[in-house]
């Protein structure tokens, strides 16, 4: 335990408590987790650290219980929009049952088989808040309340992702809102909900609990929801939220709460707009760093700021090259795939360097997350779903590119109508003009997720237009937009 590495000054003349890794790792989910498994896997000794449940925010209180959340009534919607299938619906959702299988799929939030897992790839774990002590050096505070002391030979890798935000707003503190983590855990379903923010989460959770029962309002202080999608998304999303019972107000800013009993209802204050009254309120208003107590002050960085990388994930302004972010805290691309894309480019190039090898770090290259500025794909589980990858139109004009949106009407072609009775959607392509690849692509619709990784490829692989038209859509699938697509650019 005295094989203490160059630059691991933090703890004093003293290291005989000191115990030395290749590389730390702070923050035990997903990019944590794949992070820590590919070091292992190339032969550096590697230890993760963790206060909660190793698995992070995605398995236990965002990704996996609220995609549980939304694919039941999903199924039923589906079921409902074919003829011949709708007729062996009957009733609505089993409530019980579909919050139980939403507990199943958070593993009842307990991190037992993540922890086998863990253990199966010969990674170590130390439970505890991890915080830096300078160069190389981590501190853990146990459960217990007392101290271990790490050292990285190689690297430390902070992967602490993201945390709810609320608003200052007089109120808050007694209204007592939901976060997105109350938001995907909740075991009883409220009569009336108020749903502030209409972004992803604010959506999506506005369709889960509507199908479950409850009568929700949401609240958008823009004109329109998703307001980084092309603008037909919001339209459509909207739409569907509608329709399914959801009340849509946007231009609504939220001036204050009130919840004058404990146990009684709150009101939210509207500014310019009728109070909305409701059992409980969701606030889904943005994220702020995992950042706050992880001694980034003991190595030159600003204690709860994002976490500023270069391609290869080495946080900048570090002497050494030997701190490394990955996944929401580095507010590149805040997705669980993007955070776990980051940790395989992290974890390549901290073994590069550990063995002295030179980086691939071009774009593209082998140690460059360059899909995190050209290709992120994203899926809404909302119905409409919509799904998306690289550059809205207006985006790509804000990037200088010379650009042209190409516009298809998804129910047009015969996969999307033999998929739903009277279906809805739209598929749009953005096309870089100089070069005639694809830098962008969004789809909306029912099961329109399906169709999101094949755009994927076109873009993250630079297809050119012209090849993609040997790529031949298999009839009658709602992959036949791509012909389309290509037939409409063509005209």
């Amino acid at each position: 335990m005295t094989d203490r590495p160059d630059g691991a000054e933090g703890f004093g003349p003293d290291a005989a408590d000191v115990d030395t890794y290749d590389v730390i790792v702070i923050g035990g989910g997903p990019p944590g987790e794949n992070l820590a498994e590919r070091t292992r896997a190339a032969g550096l000794r590697t230890v993760v650290v963790e206060r909660e449940l190793l698995g992070g925010e995605c398995s236990y209180w965002a990704c996996m219980p609220s995609k549980a959340l939304l694919r039941p009534p999903a199924a039923l919607a589906a079921a409902r929009a074919v003829p011949g299938a709708r007729a062996a619906v009957h009733g609505g959702l089993d409530v019980e049952e579909v919050l139980a299988h939403r507990d199943a799929f958070a593993s009842g939030w307990q991190d037992d088989s993540q922890v086998e897992w863990l253990r199966s790839v010969d990674v170590e774990l130390v439970r505890g808040q991890g915080r830096l002590a300078g160069p190389r050096s981590v501190v853990v505070t146990t459960p217990e309340g007392g101290e271990l002391r790490l050292a990285a030979r190689h690297a430390v890798a902070l992967c602490t992702g993201s945390r709810a935000t609320l608003p200052d707003l007089p109120g808050m503190a007694e209204a007592r809102p939901w976060s997105s983590r109350e938001a995907t855990s909740a075991r009883h379903v409220p009569e009336r909900l108020a749903v502030v923010g209409g972004g992803v989460v604010g959506v999506e959770m506005a369709a889960a609990w509507r199908a479950l029962g409850s009568r929700v309002t949401l609240l958008a202080r823009g004109g329109s929801l998703l307001p980084r999608w092309e603008p037909f998304v919001g339209e459509l999303v909207a739409e569907g939220l509608a329709g399914a019972g959801v009340e849509v107000r946007t231009g609504a800013s939220v001036s204050g709460l009130r919840r004058p009993e404990e146990s009684g209802p709150v009101v939210v204050e509207v500014s310019g707009g009728n109070a909305v009254i409701a059992d409980e309120v969701l606030f889904a208003t943005g994220r702020r760093p995992g950042t706050e107590n992880l001694g980034l002050e003991t190595v030159g960085l600003t204690p709860g700021d994002w976490l500023s990388t270069d391609d290869s994930l080495q946080v900048e302004g570090v002497p050494g090259g030997w701190l490394y972010g990955a996944g929401d805290v580095t507010h590149r691309a805040m997705l669980t795939h993007q955070g776990k894309y980051q940790a395989r480019i992290a974890a390549e190039a901290i073994v590069a360097r550990a063995r002295d090898q030179r980086l691939d770090d071009a774009p593209w290259g082998r140690h460059a997350a360059t899909a995190d500025r050209r290709a992120v794909p994203q899926v809404v589980f909302t119905d409409p779903e919509a799904a998306s990858v690289g550059l809205t139109l207006e985006d790509a004009r804000q990037a200088g590119l010379r650009v042209r949106a190409v516009d298809y009407d998804l129910g047009s072609v015969a996969g999307a109508a033999l998929h739903a009775e009277g279906y809805r959607g739209r598929a749009r392509a953005v096309v870089d003009l100089d070069r005639e690849v694809l830098v962008g692509a969004t789809f909306v619709g029912s099961g329109v997720g399906e169709l999101l990784h094949s755009a994927t490829i076109a873009v993250a692989g630079e297809v050119p237009i012209a090849r993609l038209w040997h790529a031949v859509p298999s009839f009658p699938t709602m992959s036949e937009v791509w012909l389309r697509l290509l037939e409409t650019y063509r005209g």
